[in-house]
């Protein structure tokens, strides 16, 4: 087992079964499998490039969706949350809370009968907007609460219906500022500060340090990120996109 060290970024190699994922709300496209891979490879370069050294969980090849390891494991500090993702994504924590207890990280897990993924949960500062979702129900979002809020989070479920996830549709900058693509987000009202992005790729950053980590499909929503002084690295996800996922499906930080 690897030797933790901070930051780092776990992550898990896709699948050859990739095509075979979920998609729920876009039309199925044929997946490159060799593309994915490259792509991926690129995706981990550009986590290191930033201070973001990659720790791999075993691949699974029965597990086409595990490559979207943020599903599986959320963080709230030292706290490693497994969670419990709909079928037929169940399997998808196993490996993932065997290798996060490997590296000594306390471990809280959610039990039946809730469903929670990862991909719902957005975290600024001790504020956590969980959504509710075909993946994540309310008995997930109180479970969550549960476990974090004596640690100081304040828990908030959001209703999603025009995305797979809540952070398929918004995801934070660094002064707490929720992003979203309009068509996507149910009610911007129930984020403190919202600021539509012109493209759907758009509306998903992994924050590494002063940088944000953004789709290369999302040019104007680069620009206007750039324009409000942040620098910006871009990533190609094309192959991942296609199963509806993003940027920051395919890590789970660790600070």
């Amino acid at each position: 087992m690897p030797t933790l060290t901070r930051p780092v970024a776990l992550v898990r190699p896709p699948a050859a079964t990739l095509a075979d994922g979920v998609v729920l709300f876009a039309e199925r496209q044929e997946i490159d499998l060799d593309l994915a891979r490259r792509q991926w490879a690129g995706y981990l370069a550009a986590l290191e490039r930033h201070g973001w050294p990659t720790l791999q969980v075993p691949g699974d090849d029965t597990l086409p969706d595990s490559v979207f390891i943020e599903d599986s494991v959320v963080m709230f500090g030292d706290l490693a949350v497994v969670t419990r993702p709909a079928a037929p994504r169940g399997p998808e924590t196993v490996a993932v809370e065997a290798f996060v207890r490997g590296l000594g990280l306390p471990v809280a897990t959610i039990t039946a009968p809730a469903t929670l993924d990862g991909g719902d949960v957005l975290k600024i500062g001790t504020r956590v907007y969980v959504g509710l979702t075909a993946s994540t129900n309310a008995d997930g979002v109180a479970q969550l609460a549960a476990l974090v809020e004596p640690h100081g989070y304040t828990v908030t479920a959001v209703p999603v219906t025009r995305a797979m996830h809540l952070k398929s549709a918004v995801t934070a900058l660094p002064d707490g500022t929720v992003i979203g693509y309009p068509p996507l987000v149910d009610d911007p009202s129930l984020f403190d500060r919202f600021l539509a992005v012109p493209e759907e790729a758009g509306a998903h950053v992994v924050l590494l340090g002063a940088a944000l980590l953004l789709s290369s499909a999302a040019p104007e929503t680069a620009a206007l990120l750039t324009g409000l002084g942040y620098p910006v690295e871009m990533v190609d996800i094309s192959e991942f996109e296609k199963l509806e996922g993003c940027v920051t499906c395919l890590s789970v930080r660790v600070r």
